[in-house]
């Protein structure tokens, strides 16, 4: 316990250094453990992206493609659903639900998403939470209604009422737009953080009232133009869809449904379980978030061979203070146990500060984390890893203790009482 007192009054005695030192570690806490929780919240958000939703469902290609540009709106399909296909996949007794989606047009870099009702209603993310309006409603029987994500609106500031012109293709620029046929602003969505949030949405109808008068991805010129009136009163029922989204009746017909599909006699189909994709997908990215870690121990190392330089540095100016020690009645190993005792102290002083920082630093950015990004930061206690870490960090201190410890071991009583010139 006298060792304790000690070692705590020595480092009073050299208070700046030692805050310092406390700092530099509990920085390097913070960032390691911020880094662990980001990476655990960011892999169960992303595993979450799409949830309630037991197939995927499109033209037959690779899982992780149809993944992408299905959920995440990146790349384009090979090729489209027959719109008889998805009607009989969509009657089978075992499907509950079907969400149509119709990929391929665009707004200043945004993706245009054809849809039905069904998509507001059943479409679902994170921990099982439905779309919900900020603003308006979702589109009703007017083929021009677009219903904006929340990032959409607030980046080309759009409000309820405004018109839009949309473009052919995917392209950030395009010279093809449907500039005949205008889009009017009737609801935003509130932020998921989630690519919902890039994405104008219109109906099936709408989207086909774009091309009704296209053919060959070329528009019609002259009197072969057809204009927005005209197009409400024609038939604008999709003769194609990109993909579907399907929610079963019973979870356990999952595999049996899923075989059925890619079994379709009518067309090549694959249907994929969201989350199964989203695994193989994350594990594409795994080197990166392990790069990440390996990034965040370095910076603790660094923290630890500071305090090291700190007390190796500090050696020399202590001569006098053990050789009194020594002088008094204290063996070597009281002086190498005061050392060991003082790193422990250090690394403990930083382990709790930098838990500190990190909670309130969660505390102060959750809410804009979770509005902007989607992430969730829960404030838990932390996890048996994230204990299993701080372990090893303060065993790491009280190794790095023990080479100064070993210097002042053999450090003699009649070194410290010499004057060194």
């Amino acid at each position: 316990m006298y060792l304790i007192r000690l070692a705590l009054a020595s480092l009073a005695n050299r208070r700046f250094t030692a805050w310092l030192t406390v700092f530099a570690i509990a920085l390097s806490v913070c960032l390691l453990l911020a880094v662990e929780r980001i990476r655990t919240e960011t892999r169960s958000s992303f595993a979450s992206t799409i949830s309630g939703t037991d197939l995927i469902v499109g033209a037959r290609s690779g899982s992780i493609n149809l993944l992408l540009y299905s959920v995440f709106r990146l790349g384009n399909a090979t090729n489209n659903i027959r719109w008889d296909s998805f009607e009989t996949i969509a009657r089978d007794p075992k499907v509950k639900w079907a969400i149509p989606i119709s990929l391929g047009d665009s707004h200043r870099g945004y993706r245009v998403m054809g849809t039905s009702r069904a998509y507001f209603e059943h479409y679902q993310y994170g921990r099982g939470q439905a779309l919900q309006l900020a603003q308006g409603q979702t589109f009703a029987d007017d083929p021009f209604a677009v219903v904006l994500g929340a990032e959409v609106a607030e980046a080309l500031h759009y409000q309820l009422g405004q018109q839009l012109v949309l473009a052919h293709g995917v392209a950030s620029i395009s010279l093809s737009k449907h500039d005949d046929k205008p889009f009017s602003v009737v609801g935003i969505l509130k932020r998921t953080g989630t690519p919902v949030d890039r994405t104008l949405h219109i109906s099936l109808q709408g989207m086909q009232a774009l091309h009704i008068d296209w053919q060959n991805g070329v528009p019609a010129q002259g009197k072969g133009r057809i204009s927005a009136e005209q197009a409400r009163s024609m038939d604008l029922q999709p003769h194609a869809i990109t993909a579907a989204m399907l929610g079963l009746n019973s979870k356990i017909a999952t595999f049996a449904v899923q075989r059925q599909i890619n079994e379709f006699r009518g067309e090549p189909l694959l249907a994929i379980l969201p989350g199964v994709a989203l695994q193989e997908l994350w594990s594409l990215m795994g080197s990166a978030e392990k790069a990440l870690f390996v990034v965040s121990l370095f910076v603790v190392l660094t923290g630890l061979i500071g305090m090291l330089t700190a007390i190796l540095t500090s050696l020399n100016e202590r001569r006098r203070e053990m050789a009194i020690l020594r002088s008094v009645g204290a063996r070597p190993w009281h002086i190498a146990s005061l050392l060991i005792v003082e790193a422990f102290a250090l690394a403990l002083a930083g382990v709790l500060l930098g838990l500190a920082l990190l909670y309130l630093g969660i505390a102060l950015a959750q809410g804009y984390v979770q509005a902007n990004y989607g992430l969730f930061l829960p404030l838990a206690l932390p996890s048996r890893y994230e204990w299993t870490l701080l372990g090893a960090i303060l065993a790491a201190a009280l190794l790095m203790g023990a080479l100064p410890a070993w210097r002042a071991y053999r450090q003699s009583l009649a070194d410290g009482l010499s004057i060194r010139l």
